[in-house]
């Protein structure tokens, strides 16, 4: 799996721009790389006769290898995954008192892995520091076979939509984007995962994305991240910072956009 075009970033910002360590962001993309590729072989090993099968699989099985190197290259740093349990987990306390916390997501889209010839489903690797916030961080896009990362610039371009188009669920669009649809004359584009969703936004394919209706931190750390190291907005629907490493994870809304989006998009959401 290769990275996503781009060249090192000059300038661009990031979340924590003097924090970012070149070995966290390449370690961040080895394991979202590596993990990508192990759920391309249990696709290919299992096939797509037994969905319910296919995504514990994937699930378990990433989680497992994330779980493992980060235990074993970074014994001293917590762990926040969709999957995890106990300390080290998703309910657990310790990753409270940890001054670096990796905030992953082993499958991202279970429902579009799980479907023959989707691409839409990614794998989230971000790295959270105290006082400081986001610092490394990659996605991969498995069957698009690119990561992309926070060391690279993915460029807003400079031409603003007439049409904007949005990112949407598949199956459940939030009314704040039929909001932005009528009020701006959108077009809304159903699309997969969370983090396939910001990384079509991040690589031009569509202009925002809005969400509403819950998500977990490890749903938007590592697309937020990369988001960010650009140049993207990237906040709550109402425009409040996205905090990270909370005690309660539930993070329930996200807008990314083009920032001059934001501003006509935030009324829109809002109802301004």
């Amino acid at each position: 799996m290769h990275d996503a075009p781009g060249s090192a970033a000059t300038g661009a910002p990031t979340a924590a721009p003097e924090a970012a360590d070149p070995a966290d962001v390449a370690f961040a993309a080895e394991l979202a790389g590596g993990a990508g590729e192990l759920l391309l072989q249990i696709r290919a090993e299992l096939g797509f006769g037994d969905a319910r099968a296919l995504k514990s699989a994937g699930d378990l099985r990433a989680n497992d290898f994330l779980l493992g190197r980060v235990a074993a290259e970074r014994p001293g740093d917590a762990v926040l995954s969709e999957e995890g349990k106990g300390e080290a987990g998703r309910v657990g306390t310790e990753r409270l008192d940890a001054d670096r916390v990796w905030i992953i997501d082993p499958l991202d889209g279970t429902r579009e892995y799980s479907e023959e010839g989707r691409d839409d489903w990614a794998v989230h690797v971000a790295l959270w520091q105290r006082g400081l916030g986001l610092t490394a961080a990659a996605v991969a896009l498995p069957a698009q076979g690119v990561t992309l990362r926070t060391d690279r610039v993915y460029p807003v371009p400079a031409e603003r939509p007439a049409k904007p188009r949005i990112a949407v669920s598949r199956t459940r669009p939030p009314a704040e984007a039929v909001a932005a649809e009528a009020a701006l004359g959108a077009e809304l584009v159903p699309m997969g995962s969370a983090g396939a969703k910001v990384m079509a936004v991040v690589a031009g394919t569509v202009d925002a994305y809005v969400h509403a209706g819950g998500q977990f931190e490890w749903d938007s750390a590592a697309p937020v991240a990369v988001a960010l190291a650009s140049g993207w907005h990237a906040t709550r629907i109402d425009g409040a910072p996205l905090r990270y490493n909370e005690s309660d994870p539930y993070l329930p809304d996200l807008l990314v956009c083009r920032p001059d989006l934001a501003e006509p998009l935030l009324a829109a959401v809002n109802g301004h």
